[in-house]
């Protein structure tokens, strides 16, 4: 595992232009680690859901992506695309942090399956109106991004009319308990509605270095309602019977007695 710098916790408002400063370089440097502590549960050409390990085969919130042109929004390293792509589907991949880019490309090399990708923020999508039959991003881009609303306008914008878009979270109700697997984890300690992004700040330089940003079931609910979006689906998986994995705060302990992960699922109409 990587040595972190020391950082400091904060809560407090962070514009979108902060938010995309910090949470490039920080997936920059997070990639390696990333890749190599989580790769194999994901799969080169694998579509997991979130830590429960709950993939796009059981959930088919995307539905038949043969012959469909699918943009993943925080693609990472393609994993998810590439599933897609061995599906007969015209996946494509975009992130903000290049090194999580390059692990895409190596994989394309080794794997002999590419997912073409482009460096870019789901705020300012790089493609034409109309391109895509499905938009998804599986715990990529979304929680990241302050300026939110743009981020699902630019997906409407791309998708054409009755597309499928598709995305998963960190649950809402998580934000009441602290970041810990163990049982302390299990106590809350904040309000769900306080909204207020969390924020790591460098000791050693006073910059941003990682942001996150929560917004309540509710306000997912009106944000896909508001650019023409008809909910499809909300699935909370439940932490399966002998998946042992700990990852960040995620852990059976926490997954079988609250959710970790929600999954919306939605038509543009």
């Amino acid at each position: 595992m990587e040595n972190h710098p020391p950082v400091r916790v904060e809560r407090r408002p962070v514009s979108e232009e902060e938010s995309r400063r910090a949470n490039g370089p920080d997936w920059d440097r997070y990639a390696d680690e990333y890749q190599a502590t989580h790769g194999e549960f994901l799969g080169d050409a694998g579509f997991v859901w979130g830590p429960e390990g709950f993939t796009e085969a059981e959930a088919g919130v995307l539905g038949d992506v043969a012959d469909r042109d699918v943009l993943e929004v925080g693609s990472g390293a393609g994993q998810c695309s590439r599933w897609i792509r061995s599906r007969g589907g015209r996946a494509y991949g975009l992130d903000l942090s290049f090194r999580q880019l390059q692990h895409s490309r190596r994989i394309d090399i080794d794997s002999g399956l590419s997912v073409p990708s482009v460096l870019g923020t789901a705020t300012a999508l790089p493609f034409a109106d109309n391109s895509f039959d499905v938009v998804f991003s599986s715990f990529g881009a979304l929680q990241f991004v302050s300026d939110i609303a743009t981020a699902v306008a630019e997906t409407a914008r791309v998708l054409r009319p009755g597309g499928r878009y598709a995305f998963s979270i960190t649950h809402p109700t998580r934000w009441m308990f602290p970041d810990d697997p163990g049982e302390e984890g299990l106590t809350a300690s904040q309000s769900y509605w306080d909204r207020t992004p969390y924020v790591e700040v460098d000791d050693a330089s006073g910059v941003v270095s990682y942001v996150e940003h929560h917004r309540t079931l509710g306000d997912w609910v009106g944000l896909l309602a508001g650019r023409g979006f008809v909910i499809t689906d909300l699935l909370e998986p439940e932490w399966p019977d002998g998946h042992d994995r700990v990852w960040g705060g995620w852990s059976g302990v926490r997954g079988r007695l609250t959710p970790g992960t929600a999954i919306f699922g939605a038509r543009l109409g």
